[in-house]
């Protein structure tokens, strides 16, 4: 199978963080971006290289799916770990194991310490429990591969505890960009559902709660549902099995042919085959298909499962974002959530580098109706990028006095629009390290101040995207604090040698703009 070149990628970078000595390092590409190809990949090479390997996954469902791409996609037979299949003893060089099972003591204890090189993690975002850490502490020495999809940045900061670094990352924007995920139309659903009374418990809202305070609602939904999803394939997950099924019940009621599917359905692969056929219009489940389900022809979602964590929001809109013939878009529904409305995902979360624009984005969907994310992102963005500048150009006013010679690194990081740098924040232990003496000094050579509480993480971000830019001809950090000071925008986006000539002709010109310039709106 021929990989795509963020696959590609990504398989290069894995590779080289263990290499360096970041024996635990972590894959995060969006759900229907691959990463069991890439995993498995990863697998092929390792064994290769005479490496044996250990695949860990929580559910019957993914190990099913790794065995199957492993043998399809890479031509790599394995053997099963998983209650009375065993792998102990054999020679087998690739095992699937199932956590619950490998997690016992007498379980773990038919293999060596040494028997694996290499583990990987299906769903990594579950590694910081206490059966994932029993294995990994038993193979200690083996280089760890951890795979989810994206986290959001409180899960991030949980996987930095235990991993050692972020060896690549996909984003979803980019991946509807590239053509390799559909887009995301999100429409509003006006209904507004109140929640306020749920309890929260472990971070999230209490399923046992959301289940009663949504029961009133159900018919409403339904209404709705019933022209809003006509003619679309449609999942919707709810809090509870009971509540699934009173749902699916409603929605035949309007019109709408509609299964339910729980852990329990002696029918389970039944009624998923025929809703992939064509049977069903709309398939209802308790969290069930979140995780090793794939059904590309998904073109509606409907998320009445409220959370505040925004992988699991992630993984449920991720079961429409897949290509398939003849669909152009997944549709979002969206309903107003009467809660703590900044602390729950809605659609904004998936794309959003960043709380203020995720609000602007979703109180630009509240106010039209419905939109394409990935344009509500783009004003949302330019909206954030306006308001911070101004607020800097105070900002810099105050700080003249302070090394002259030296470019603020939110000024430079705005000016470039780099919003990833803007939002940066460390997760992994060696990131929140302070700068080292080095690095302050490489920035200082670039022409960026060097603040006194610069984390080796942004400043290793830092330098990487000045040696990018030197290397692509783009204006440096000095070139944009002359010319922005002098009135100029956005120089970050010139070429090193328009803002050369700009400087020179200010020069030639006694250090003064000309007044034929008008640089509010000058573009090279």
């Amino acid at each position: 199978m021929k990989l795509r070149p963020y696959q590609e990628a990504a398989c290069t970078a894995i590779e080289r963080e263990w290499e360096k000595g970041n024996h635990k390092t972590l894959l995060v590409l969006p759900t229907g971006c691959g990463k069991t190809i890439v995993f498995a990949t990863v697998a092929r090479h390792c064994v290769d290289s005479g490496r044996r390997v250990l695949i860990l996954a929580h559910r019957g469902e993914l190990l099913e799916q790794a065995a199957s791409k492993l043998e399809n996609a890479v031509n790599l037979p394995s053997l099963l770990e998983k209650a009375e299949s065993t792998a102990a003893g054999t020679s087998a060089m690739v095992v699937i194991g199932s956590i619950q099972t490998l997690a016992r003591q007498s379980r773990l204890n038919r293999y060596g310490p040494y028997d694996f090189d290499t583990i990987i993690i299906d769903e990594a975002h579950h590694a910081a429990s206490d059966s994932y850490q029993r294995i990994l502490e038993y193979f200690h020495h083996a280089d760890v591969l951890g795979v989810t999809a994206t986290p959001d940045r409180a899960d991030r900061k949980n996987l930095g505890k235990y991993f050692d670094s972020l060896a690549y990352e996909y984003f979803l924007p980019q991946a509807i960009k590239d053509g390799y995920l559909v887009p995301i139309k999100a429409q509003m659903i006006p209904l507004k559902l109140d929640i306020s009374g749920v309890k929260v418990t472990a971070g999230d809202y209490a399923s046992n709660d959301l289940g009663d305070a949504l029961e009133p609602y159900l018919e409403l939904i339904a209404q709705h549902m019933a022209s809003t999803c006509k003619g679309r394939k449609t999942v919707v997950f709810l809090p509870l099995v009971s509540t699934s099924q009173k749902f699916a019940a409603i929605l035949r009621e309007y019109g709408l042919s509609a299964a339910e599917v729980n852990g329990n359905s002696p029918d389970r692969a039944e009624i998923l085959a025929d809703f992939e056929n064509g049977k069903y219009d709309v398939l209802c489940n308790a969290m069930l298909l979140t995780e090793g389900w794939d059904c590309p022809s998904v073109d509606c979602i409907a998320v009445l499962r409220p959370t505040k964590s925004r992988a699991l929001y992630a993984q449920m809109v991720g079961r429409g974002t897949r290509l398939a013939d003849g669909k152009t878009h997944l549709l979002l529904l969206d309903f107003l959530w009467m809660s703590e409305r900044h602390a729950l995902c809605r659609p904004a979360s998936l794309i959003a580098p960043s709380v203020e624009i995720a609000q602007k984005m979703q109180e630009a969907l509240e106010a039209k109706g419905f939109g394409y994310l990935d344009a509500l992102e783009a004003q949302a963005e330019k909206d954030v990028v306006a308001e911070r500048e101004a607020t800097l150009a105070k900002q810099l006013k105050e700080m003249k006095s302070r090394k002259k010679r030296l470019v603020d690194p939110l000024q430079f990081e705005l000016s470039i629009q780099a919003e990833d740098l803007v939002n940066y924040s460390p997760s992994f232990a060696s990131e929140c390290e302070p700068a080292t003496e080095k690095q302050i000094k490489t920035l200082e050579k670039f022409g960026i101040d060097a603040k006194e509480d610069l984390s080796k993480g942004k400043a290793t971000a830092l330098i990487d995207r000045l040696i990018t830019r030197s290397r692509l001809g783009l204006s440096t950090a000095k070139q944009i604090r002359f010319l922005e000071g002098k009135g100029f925008r956005h120089v970050g986006q010139w070429a090193f040698d328009a803002a050369k000539n700009m400087i020179n002709r200010i020069a030639a010109n006694g250090w003064i703009v000309p007044n034929t310039i008008d640089r509010a709106t000058y573009q090279p």
